[in-house]
């Protein structure tokens, strides 16, 4: 059993702090990685849910390999978003105080994968011309790399 389902069966939907992290994906042409989500039918960065025992820098890597089958190598911090911006309400009514870790990397190994369980597409877009269909959960990031804000982003 995982640890969310673990702590759902002993809080329900009451409201939690969970921990996201993911990773901002440049390739050679400076051009960022997105993934088409299954969830919401949205372009967004690739990124999931902290597990038991990992860092946030192995969750960044784990999810961004098991959306995209890429290994991630050497990462810098890009921001931690936090606050009531980041509380969220899931379709089955479970309730979570996000905290978002992200990094930047521009070191990697491996085939993209274009579609799998979680993706419907991964792709690299030049920051000038990102999809329309961003998703809202990652729309702040996204903008702070497009405006270069100064990093570690604190938000």
């Amino acid at each position: 059993m995982n640890y969310i389902r673990h702590l759902r069966s002993m809080v329900g939907h009451e409201k939690v702090l969970m921990v996201v992290a993911g990773a901002l994906v440049f390739n050679e042409k400076n051009q960022l990685l997105l993934q088409l989500r299954t969830d919401s039918e949205s372009w967004g960065v690739p990124g999931g849910f902290m597990e038991l025992d990992e860092s946030v820098q192995d969750t960044a890597r784990r999810e961004v390999f098991e959306e995209t089958g890429l290994i991630l190598k050497e990462m810098e911090l890009f921001g931690i978003y936090s606050g009531p911006q980041k509380h969220k309400v899931f379709g089955n009514g479970d309730q979570a105080a996000v905290v978002e870790i992200c990094f930047s990397c521009q070191s990697y190994e491996g085939e993209l994968v274009n579609e799998n369980e979680e993706s419907l597409s991964n792709r690299f877009f030049d920051l000038d011309d990102l999809p329309d269909y961003i998703f809202q959960d990652h729309q702040q990031v996204i903008d702070d790399v497009k405006n270069q804000r100064e990093t570690p982003v604190v938000g």
